[in-house]
């Protein structure tokens, strides 16, 4: 997301890693789906980083979970490559 920040906006990105927030300085449409999909991503980091939250998130994560999430991350990765490249 910052790839794409910089490339349009032709600046250095904003100090943050809330992926909302740099969707949104970047000027990308964000629909529902778009917007759930990168808070949700953004959460992972927090709760992987402070143990209370990452206690508490460790009781969603299943193989299932994992996969279905590492795929749309994978597929969010190849959309804004392709915005990138215009």
């Amino acid at each position: 997301m910052k790839a794409y920040y910089v490339e349009k906006k032709e600046e250095h990105p904003p100090f943050v890693h809330n992926l909302l927030r740099l969707a949104l300085r970047a000027e990308i449409s964000v629909d529902e789906d778009l917007k759930h999909r990168l808070v949700t991503i953004s959460a992972f980091n927090i709760n992987a980083l402070y143990d209370d939250y990452k206690r508490s998130f460790q009781k969603t994560w299943t193989s299932k979970f994992t996969e279905d999430w590492i795929e749309v991350i994978k597929d969010l990765r190849i959309w804004i490559l392709e915005q990138i490249k215009g």
